[in-house]
């Protein structure tokens, strides 16, 4: 576990060797919507250094959204993603973080109240994946007998095992349902949920590899990582944030070795 204070770009390019990292959780501040005691960064400079870092098969699940201007969402979160393929990495999915409606802003006059934020998942070759399988079958314990697929020209045929029965549960898909209410009582503008952090620790990588956030904020990335014995790197130019997450993540270790 190492967490550093300080310029991101400058701690990855010191401490960080090429090809090391399994998965990068993070979000980093986007459009001034919030204020980070007064720190600005470098967006390209910190793409190239994830591109670098990141060990092939590795992921770097990248926590984004826009702000609205002059009528306009800025559109910043999709050129960051495309300045992200322009670095080598594959854009693997777009997920979504459905907020529940805890952070509407109410009825607008213009436009729908915006819930979500963009988890964009960018790869470096072929990804570990751990697919959690917690949602619900509507018609679990029944068989595909009678089931078709599509072909590409329109018609269908019967499934290949028309004896295979529905699972109780089915992998997840890419729009997670989390509150963002969970974590308001952290001292932090802007943290996301620990169960966010958790899911994609266990989706993209595997006990023992090496997770990154280079916006350490409150440490939530840490936290998990620490609970689901993964190594974990941890930077934030912010003295304040990093005491924060220095706390939050040595409790997390304290609970985990008991």
């Amino acid at each position: 576990m190492k967490i550093f204070c300080g310029d991101n770009v400058e701690v990855m390019r010191r401490e960080v060797a090429d090809n090391s990292i399994q998965i990068t959780v993070t979000s980093p501040p986007y459009d001034n919507l919030r204020k980070y005691n007064g720190f600005t960064w470098d967006f390209e400079s910190v793409a190239r250094e994830l591109y670098r870092v990141t060990k092939p098969g590795g992921v770097v699940v990248w926590v984004v959204a826009d702000a609205t201007v002059n009528g306009s969402e800025t559109g910043t979160s999709f050129r960051q993603a495309l300045y992200f393929k322009e670095c080598g990495f594959n854009l693997h999915d777009t997920m979504i973080w459905n907020k529940c409606g805890f952070s509407a802003v109410g009825a607008l006059q213009t436009r729908y109240a915006p819930v979500f934020e963009y988890m964009f998942v960018f790869t470096k070759g072929r990804p570990v994946f751990n697919p959690l399988k917690d949602r619900p079958n509507k018609s679990a314990g029944r068989s595909l007998r009678g089931s078709t697929v599509r072909n590409a020209d329109g018609t269908c045929k019967p499934v290949a095992n028309p004896d295979w029965v529905i699972p109780e549960f089915g992998q997840r898909w890419n729009v997670w349902d989390m509150s963002a209410e969970m974590n308001r009582n952290i001292k932090h503008p802007a943290p996301f949920p620990e169960t966010l952090a958790r899911d994609h620790i266990l989706s993209w990588s595997n006990p023992g590899d090496a997770v990154l956030d280079p916006f350490l904020g409150s440490g939530t990335t840490g936290k998990m990582a620490a609970q689901l014995g993964r190594f974990f790197i941890g930077v934030d130019i912010s003295p304040e944030y990093v005491a924060l997450a220095e706390k939050r993540i040595a409790e997390a270790v304290c609970s985990t070795s008991i």
